[in-house]
């Protein structure tokens, strides 16, 4: 029998062993008491000692005993003994994941084909085709955020928020990395689990808030996971404009508006999270590099978890409460001699009796 590393449970049920005892003894006293004040009311003190006389003291204590020893172990086997140690492998849920894509027009460049937006979309599927554990949410943002799909352990509804998603989902323009990271942080659960989020844009920041988000988010428990989208070369910024021709994006000089990835914005926050930056890349390989970050954190669920646990033995002290319950129903609070004394007085099958039935 393994004897190892013994202990309760449910320590909070132990209070019960001393105080249930003690009001058992207590109404034990209280009833000895109404006893002796009744058998007063029936005859005078001199006549108690012949009217008592088969009733044994030290059996009512005995039986007395086995009850405050039962209450007593009740309490014990509510406080769940355990000793012995057996291991459980468990799979547990994947760690919930909120990916926060920029929308704005500067995603619509070309430097990665087709171009930014649709590159980063087929990235984020080919994560939730590979990485399906865990529940998955959407932040679209330009100028203002949006939550795009909650938290969720549908995949084909999450598929359908992202790809509903285009450079029109924000009417708001500009790029407010800030904004994003404080929506994205509003819909992860406020619990002790780890908070994780990628952000895929090309780290133009033009509200110049992103790096000072990430530190707050920091001391949340938030880790920000950054994939730049584009290249440091850039590219042309295209759309499609009312008449659905493909239009360049030019300044006011009649110039046409290239954008360049920033990888140093992107770092920034990563850094500041504990998290990592990862160029996206122009086939989406960055992704593959990330998820294989994010499985690899040795502290995160979704893998399998081997863990001790000691073996419940609540049924030893069951099995005393039964026995000392049965014992305390068979002892008699007779003497014994007395029992002996009327067995001999009790006529048994003699001559006259025998007669008599003649």
């Amino acid at each position: 029998m393994d004897l190892t590393n013994p202990h309760f449970a449910e320590p909070g049920w132990l209070w019960l062993a001393v105080v249930a005892p003690s009001l058992f003894f207590g109404l034990q006293q209280y009833a000895a008491w109404m006893r002796r004040r009744q058998l007063a009311q029936l005859a005078v003190t001199s006549s108690l000692e012949n009217l008592t006389a088969s009733h044994s003291p030290w059996r009512r204590r005995l039986k007395n005993l086995l009850l405050l020893l039962s209450a007593a172990g009740m309490a014990v086997a509510l406080a769940r003994p355990q000793w012995g140690e057996q291991a459980e492998v468990a799979q547990a849920l994947g760690e919930d994941v909120v990916f926060v894509l920029d929308c704005s027009r500067s995603m619509l460049a070309t430097d990665v084909r087709p171009n930014r937006l649709q590159r980063a979309r087929l990235s984020i599927l080919d994560f939730i085709q590979r990485h399906s554990r865990g529940r998955v949410g959407l932040v679209a943002f330009a100028g203002q955020a949006f939550l795009q799909c909650p938290l969720t352990f549908d995949y084909d509804a999450f598929r359908e928020a992202l790809m509903a998603v285009d450079e029109r989902t924000i009417p708001v323009l500009g790029t407010h990395l800030g904004r994003a990271l404080e929506e994205a942080f509003l819909a992860m659960e406020k619990n002790a689990r780890r908070k994780i989020l990628v952000l895929l844009t090309d780290g133009e920041d033009l509200e110049k808030d992103g790096a000072r988000q990430a530190k707050e988010l920091a001391g949340k428990g938030v880790v920000v996971f950054t994939l730049g989208v584009g290249t440091p070369a850039g590219g042309v910024i295209q759309f499609y404009n009312e008449q659905g021709a493909l239009e360049v994006v030019r300044d006011a000089a009649g110039k046409a508006v290239e954008s360049r990835l920033d990888e140093t914005t992107l770092k920034t926050i990563a850094e500041a999270t504990h998290g990592r930056y990862q160029p996206l890349g122009p086939a989406g390989e960055g992704m593959l590099q990330l998820r294989q970050a994010i499985e690899t954190l040795t502290d995160l669920p979704g893998v399998a978890i081997t863990r001790k646990l000691g073996i419940d033995h609540f049924h030893v002290p069951l099995a005393v409460v039964i026995f000392l319950l049965a014992a305390e129903a068979l002892v008699g609070t007779r003497k014994r001699s007395y029992d002996r004394q009327l067995a001999r007085l009790r006529p048994g099958p003699g001559p006259a009796s025998l007669k008599q039935d003649s």
